[in-house]
């Protein structure tokens, strides 16, 4: 499965050869951690590459910030139970793409804000992980889809490029980190943004778009309700991939990459 860069393409990644697997100084790509609000925010933005990472060796660690237990509409499962289901739905998904290194931090569903504490928290999986890439939510608003830009959704991206850009990199920052758990200063060189209202970059994702859908299936509580998923998907890929010049048939994940170092 290859990638491919759209009109807007980044000027870096358009010169990067494997823009997938490599940085921008074209190293290679060895740890990416993914930051998101609600457990299956991954699957529906960027499942498919991810899968491709994980096909190629990349190790991909997933941080979810709530349990996601303001979510679910299965009226048969007690609400003190969403939080554990949903849990267990996000590992499945996970394995379904490759994914077995997956932490819940605990926070509120609907209630998240940009506080010190959660940079702090997202600081702490940074310096544990020391990613070469980080793929985050959009801190920015997107008009043309709303639904992605969830309170919840925006105040994680912004949390997270807080903690990549300047805490997570500076030692006198969230200072016990470093003098309680020994955890030293790591600096992110790359973001990827998902549901950005400028994207630069789109991953063809056509060859992995099976298990994009296994691990959205694996979210039972959240689109086991919902009619013709796949039609839904693979509606919503083509439009990206057709945004990206992309042949017809195709399917493709967009994203925004930014140079963080």
């Amino acid at each position: 499965m290859g990638a491919t860069s759209g009109r807007n393409a980044h000027q870096y990644a358009a010169a990067v050869t494997d823009p997938l697997l490599h940085n921008r100084d074209d190293q290679p790509i060895e740890r990416v951690l993914a930051v998101m609000a609600h457990p299956d925010d991954v699957d529906f933005g960027a499942a498919g590459t991810v899968k491709a990472w994980t096909d190629a060796g990349v190790h991909v660690t997933y941080c979810i910030i709530t349990n996601g237990d303001a979510g679910g509409v299965d009226k048969d499962v007690p609400r003190s139970a969403i939080p554990a289901l949903r849990q267990a739905e996000q590992r499945a998904a996970g394995a379904a793409v490759g994914v077995t290194d997956v932490t819940f931090l605990g926070y509120r569903d609907g209630e998240l804000s940009v506080s010190h504490e959660l940079r702090r928290d997202i600081s702490r999986v940074i310096r544990q992980v020391r990613p070469d890439r980080m793929l985050i939510q959009s801190p920015d608003r997107n008009w043309e889809r709303i639904q992605a830009s969830h309170p919840d959704h925006l105040a994680a991206g912004d949390a997270a490029i807080q903690a990549v850009y300047p805490d997570a990199r500076n030692p006198f920052a969230h200072t016990s980190l470093l003098i309680d758990e020994g955890l030293e200063e790591w600096t992110v060189p790359e973001v990827w943004l998902l549901a950005s209202p400028t994207p630069n970059y789109w991953n063809d994702i056509t060859d992995n778009f099976e298990a994009k859908l296994a691990a959205l299936r694996a979210h039972e509580s959240q689109t086991g309700h919902m009619d013709d998923l796949e039609g839904r998907i693979r509606g919503w890929m083509t439009l990206q991939a057709k945004q990206a010049g992309l042949a017809e048939g195709r399917l493709a994940e967009a994203f925004m990459i930014v140079s963080t170092a």
